[in-house]
């Protein structure tokens, strides 16, 4: 089975923006990069070829209980009534089925196979026991505007940092997950995608993952931090009047302080600072991955992830053939 992909700003859209009474059919096009560091990146960067470096440009199109998602080589249906994906590959022209049950254990066994390997170094083990974390949110405009394919767009950022209880970021160490929103006057229709999102993940009954959902399951069992943080999210009610024309998340670790002072500088293979303390949740979570070179950034500070999605087009008139398997297609089993 192809991998199961869901873009994480529309999902986490869907989050804080109400679900539509009055569904509406919508195509788009859109455009997203999701790039991990450390392991995660290292195999994406062997494995993932041109997309994983320049980003994939999907045609996205949703009509009733039903979304397809195609770019140039692949293809992906979702059917929320069937409860089925149809994984494409429109070069051989054939495609595979799975039924949400198998793509729910396969999720499941991903996410319990990273969280096996993360516990079973005696550092995890002890962080396990002793680390609890608290959750900071915040939304606000910073007043910027710009012209984004066409939109005239406003910035809302959004942060939420999880750090160890009792303490500040600074001195505890944690995470911090930015989403700078770049948003327009409300596009009709176009909620309708983060709500068929969100239902397909309810109807997954797993928790909200984002990206590509198996490496996300790996992220998330080896950053668990990170399952507080999206927690977060779907708590708070945000007023995010508007489409997304664009989107970029980051998700960094922070070191704290103290590890900060007493770690030795070390240079990874780009020549980037090194987080190397494995003491605190900052420096257990920067022992897992070689930081990327943030220029101007803290030295306590490195990128986990960043997410770019970008909205290109958007059109309402959708008919059945745009969410139907092409003809000529044969099932590959």
């Amino acid at each position: 089975m192809k991998r199961i992909r869901i873009m994480a700003p529309m999902l986490f859209l869907a989050l804080l923006i109400p679900a539509a009474l009055l569904r509406a059919d919508v195509k788009t096009e859109e455009k997203s990069l999701v790039k991990f560091e450390g392991v995660l990146g290292k195999m994406m960067g062997l494995f993932g070829g041109k997309a994983a470096k320049e980003g994939v440009v999907n045609a996205v199109a949703v009509r009733g209980n039903r979304k397809a998602t195609m770019s140039d080589a692949t293809g992906e249906i979702i059917d929320l009534s069937e409860e089925k994906v149809y994984s494409l590959d429109l070069r051989k022209k054939s495609y595979e089925v799975a039924t949400f049950a198998e793509i729910r254990q396969k999720l499941l066994e991903a996410q319990e196979k990273a969280a096996k390997a993360a516990k079973d170094e005696p550092e995890a083990r002890q962080q396990s026991q002793e680390v609890q974390m608290e959750i900071d949110f915040s939304a606000k405009e910073s007043g910027q505007t710009r012209s984004i394919n066409g939109f005239e767009c406003r910035e809302v950022v959004i942060t939420v940092i999880a750090r160890q209880k009792d303490k500040t970021l600074e001195q505890g160490g944690g995470m911090v997950m930015t989403s700078n929103l770049w948003l327009t006057p409300e596009i009709a229709g176009i909620k309708e995608i983060a709500d068929f999102d969100l239902r397909y993940w309810q109807k997954l009954n797993l928790p909200n993952m984002g990206a590509d959902a198996e490496q996300m399951a790996a992220a998330m069992a080896m950053y668990p931090g990170m399952k507080d943080m999206i927690a977060k999210m779907q708590s708070q009610q945000v007023d995010m009047k508007g489409t997304a024309i664009l989107t970029v998340m980051t998700v960094e670790s922070v070191q704290s302080a103290e590890q900060a002072a007493t770690s030795p500088e070390k240079q990874d293979d780009q020549g980037g600072g090194g987080i190397t303390s494995v003491r605190g949740l900052g420096g257990l979570i920067g022992r897992k991955l070689a930081p990327k070179k943030n220029e101007g950034a803290p030295k306590t500070r490195a990128i986990i992830m960043t997410v770019n999605h970008e909205l290109l087009k958007v059109v309402n008139a959708v008919n059945d053939a745009d969410t139907a398997i092409p003809a000529g297609f044969k099932e590959k089993k």
